[in-house]
């Protein structure tokens, strides 16, 4: 039986006790473990020299990878300073969606192999959207506002006052990956008609029309982020484009901070442009004391917490299991990426 020595870089979200198990369920491979316990999320991410998402933990990654072949991580920076004090590291499991805190070229140039564990958080995710889209349409933190400042208003009932339904309804999706082809389901499901807007996908299916960015604009009642952040995207969603929009429109952004324009988006929920809005994601996170975004009138934000489910930490270990061992069988793992 093969022994592979293995450190285990979890956090307090994706543990390594977790981790440890899942790998243990490997048929003929011992693990010889190593631990290191990552600060996130008691304390958040951020950029360690050249990569980003990152807990600042290069030290501690640097002294414990010296002899280990295979490492499984989330939030460990693996810059190029960290390679350098892995010789022996061969393979290299990031535990999200892509390795955003992994330094892939400097990965490559070491012969090491790089993966992820895309899908981890995709039901999570897609539920959490939807949660915020219907919030938002329903108008949830007025309501419950209301309630606690001991009033009872009946009058919210009122046709002017009141929000509106996903049956019938038009539904945008910019970005139709794991998360939005799931989101798209349950839109189906409500009776919304749906559109996508993805450079990378050339045929609907069943239900689905496909749209330029603009036509799907200009066509939906409710519109949802779900692209990933790249050069391209990168603000893709600006004061133009919302101005496409109908008026007393939707619009929700559970993928990145980086795609949308927040200004512009509070300057159409005050103008009533837009009749509401929901965000998981910012363009600076934690948002700071003074921004718009929390004064702006119907607004949902959750704290960028879509993906926080338990089965979304399990679902990570699993899939970073399987890659481990397609890496020692010889094969490609899913999620390869270097």
């Amino acid at each position: 039986m093969r022994t592979v020595a293995t450190l285990l870089a979890g956090d307090h979200f994706v543990r390594n006790e977790l981790l440890a198990a899942e790998l243990g369920k490997l048929p003929e491979v011992s693990f010889d473990f190593r631990e290191v316990t990552l600060p996130w999320p008691l304390t958040p991410y951020g950029r360690v020299a050249e990569v980003d998402e990152a807990s600042d933990a290069e030290e501690e990654l640097i002294a414990a990878l010296p002899g280990i072949e295979v490492a499984v991580t989330q939030m460990g920076p693996f810059t190029e300073r960290v390679l350098d004090a892995a010789p022996d590291l061969r393979f290299l499991v990031c535990c999200r969606g892509g390795p955003v805190n992994v330094n892939v070229p400097a990965a490559t140039k070491r012969g090491i192999i790089v993966s992820s564990t895309p899908g981890r958080n995709a039901g999570a995710a897609a539920e959490h959207a939807v949660t915020l889209m219907l919030g938002a349409l329903r108008n949830l933190p007025r309501l419950q506002r209301t309630l606690e400042d001991g009033q009872w208003r009946s009058d919210l009932y009122a046709y002017d006052e009141c929000g509106g339904e996903l049956d019938g309804a038009t539904v945008g999706l910019i970005g139709f990956g794991a998360i939005g082809r799931r989101v798209a389901r349950v839109m189906l499901a409500f009776g919304a008609r749906v559109l996508v807007n993805d450079p990378f996908v050339t045929t609907a299916t069943d239900g689905i029309e496909l749209a330029g960015l603009d036509e799907l604009l200009r066509r939906s009642d409710v519109v949802s982020l779900h692209a990933r952040l790249t050069d391209e995207t990168r603000g893709m969603i600006g004061a133009e484009q919302l101005a496409l929009m109908p008026r007393g429109g939707v619009l929700v952004n559970t993928a990145r901070g980086g795609l949308l324009d927040y200004d512009a988006t509070v300057d159409a929920l005050e103008s009533g442009h837009l009749s509401a809005a929901a965000f998981d994601v910012f363009p600076a996170e934690p948002l700071p004391a003074g921004s718009r975004l929390l004064t702006a009138p119907n607004v949902v934000m959750t704290p960028h917490l879509a993906g926080a489910t338990r089965q979304t930490a399990h679902r990570a270990g699993s899939i970073a299991a399987e890659a481990v061992a397609a890496y020692l069988a010889g094969r490609d793992p899913v999620g390869k990426v270097a």
